[in-house]
């Protein structure tokens, strides 16, 4: 029974450490003084029909054990020496003796008493060894012990007896809990012991190895997609996600387990405290729409040949997919160096605009035109009504060089390409890029080539989907892969009759022109411009810009030949997936 009491002097009783008393209960039997403990810890033991129900609950290791004086103590006894089992007949232990020793081992090892427990083995060193080794590698707020009865392994010369562990830790809510047995026999002496095994302390323990509680290896931080979807398996992105640092002040979270580990063995994780935690990041990528510009450019860049497409979203600037050839090589999609053809006139168009020339303005198309340097089209012929749309759209180069040269300064188009579409400027999309490279020509034939797209202009399908995009929307948004990274803004804006004269000459590319036939059956808000840049070879470089409602993309293979074929399938593909709303 319990009973309110006054405190007592703390004494030391011997084979325990003086833990003071408790001033909350009072055991039974005749004791002059009861031993205290703070309030906090209580230690409940219960015998149930003959067969031991040890509950031990501590706050921590330090806790003072009072099962002795609520059972009346063990038959058992302590002594530190190793024993041996009885060489001649013995008595087995009786289901009481074996309880009590069993009750004692597990009480005295829940509340760390150390020395008292391993005097309840027959193997008292190897037991100190191993259990000393588990306290101090296993720091528990509180470990709990509860008999479980009888096992199925025991036999009627040495009792088996299975008991429950629960260890709770700070920092966690998690317990770890688990089963193990324990066997009980007569020693030579005639004392009933705890047959001392590594399995006492857990069941996969064995000699030579330890149970401790160590740091899990700190997560690497694996980006997801815009909606958290994984990105791992997309082959183009596999040299960009271990490029992706976390957010800005964000650090990983260590997570601890309780490992088995030594005796030769591979390390085995018991129990996870606490789950290491990486900060997320997301990108602006889609993973629908990765998917499919992946398909796209494996599918244009069969037989080897190396190519890349980019998707943006104009209204933010997003980029939604990023793909190229060969998956997991050279990502040339943002980091690469090419001429974008006819893909370049978009801003020259611009920046005819800007000088006065309208859509409607005759710019005749000759067959070839001199800069000196001879020009031609793709196409023979002459057609001196064409306008500056119509050249637009039929991809005509000797308009585009005759009246650049006429109407347009060394360094207007560099200065245009900068100022309103933002290229040249030096971007920080959340990984290594290349920016764009746009000289201001040093003589008429230089002029020339910039203004299709050739010489020394270099770009990527990153930039030019961003062109793509500008036309689109309006507005330049640098393109980024997260949303938290600090975007470049352009010094100018494209002016509004301007950007409506190139979505007018765009939309009438789509649909009349060079790029009708991979834009073909696409509705909504549609623009295309198809590039065929000369690269010294027989086959020449395939690009293609095109949007679709708030959706802009721009893809290259390389000697892939017409706009129109290679570059303009792949792009039309992703188009098709992903541009439908509005």
């Amino acid at each position: 029974m319990h009973r309110e009491h006054e405190p007592y002097e703390p004494y030391e009783e011997p084979g325990h450490r003086p833990d003071g008393y408790d001033d909350d209960h009072l055991v039974h039997g005749d004791h002059d003084r009861t031993p205290r403990r703070p309030r906090s810890r209580r230690v409940w033991l219960v015998a149930v029909g003959g067969v031991f129900t040890a509950l031990v609950v501590v706050g921590g290791y330090g806790a003072y054990n009072v099962f002795n004086a609520v059972s009346g103590g063990s038959s058992a006894g302590g002594g530190g020496s190793t024993t041996t089992a009885s060489k001649g007949p013995q008595t087995p232990p009786t289901t009481e003796q074996a309880d009590a020793v069993a009750k004692d081992f597990l009480a005295a090892w829940g509340r760390g008493d150390i020395g008292a427990a391993v005097g309840l083995t027959d193997r008292p060193e190897a037991a100190r060894m191993a259990l000393t080794s588990f306290h101090d590698g296993v720091p528990a707020r509180s470990l709990t012990l509860t008999g479980t009865g009888p096992a199925a392994s025991g036999t009627p010369s040495e009792p088996v007896l299975g008991y429950r562990v629960r260890a709770e830790f700070d920092g966690t809510t998690e317990a770890w809990e688990y089963e193990s047995t324990l066997g009980v026999l007569r020693a030579a002496d005639g004392r009933v012991l705890v047959r001392w095994s590594p399995t006492v302390v857990h069941p996969k323990l064995s000699a030579g190895q330890s149970i401790v509680v160590k740091a899990l290896p700190d997560p690497v931080a694996k980006p997801t997609d815009r909606k958290g979807r994984p990105l791992d398996a997309f082959p183009s992105l596999s040299s960009v996600l271990p490029q992706i640092p976390p957010p800005d002040g964000a650090k990983a979270v260590t997570g601890q387990a309780v490992v088995l580990s030594g005796g030769g063995q591979q390390s085995e994780q018991l129990f996870v405290l606490t789950p290491p935690s990486a900060p997320q990041v997301k990108l602006t990528i889609d993973a629908d729409l990765q998917q499919v510009a992946e398909e796209a450019v494996k599918k244009q860049a069969a037989g080897g040949k190396p190519a890349s497409l980019v998707a943006v979203q104009p209204s933010t600037g997003n980029i939604l997919a990023m793909a190229y050839a060969p998956q997991g090589g050279f990502n040339r999609a943002v980091g690469g160096g090419q001429a974008p053809g006819s893909t370049m006139k978009v801003i020259t168009a611009a920046a005819l605009l800007e000088a006065g020339v309208t859509p409607d303005t005759v710019v005749p198309c000759k067959e070839t035109t001199n800069s000196p340097r001879s020009w031609h089209n793709d196409e023979p012929g002459s057609h001196p009504d064409y306008t500056l749309s119509d050249d637009f759209i039929h991809s005509c180069n000797t308009g585009f060089i005759d009246k650049g040269l006429e109407k347009l300064q060394p360094n207007t188009l560099a200065t245009v390409a900068r100022d309103q579409f933002g290229l040249g400027l030096q971007w920080r999309i959340g990984i290594p890029s290349r920016d764009a490279t746009i000289p201001t020509p040093g003589s008429k034939d230089e002029a020339a080539a910039a203004y299709i797209g050739q010489g020394q202009i270099q770009v990527n399908s990153l930039l030019m989907a961003s062109v793509a995009a500008t036309v689109q929307s309006g507005t330049f948004r640098q393109p980024v892969l997260r949303e938290d990274v600090k975007r470049v803004t352009a010094p100018g804006r494209l002016p509004s009759d301007v950007a409506q004269s190139l979505r007018s000459m765009m939309a009438r590319t789509a649909t009349q022109g060079t790029a009708r036939t991979p834009m073909s059956g696409l509705s909504g808000q549609i623009g295309a411009k198809t590039g065929t840049a000369e690269a010294g070879s027989d086959a020449n470089n395939s690009w293609f810009i095109a949007y679709r409602n708030d959706l802009a993309v721009a893809a290259e293979v390389e000697g892939g030949g017409h706009g129109f074929s290679a570059a303009g399938v792949a792009a039309a593909q992703v188009l098709k997936a992903g541009g439908g709303k509005g």
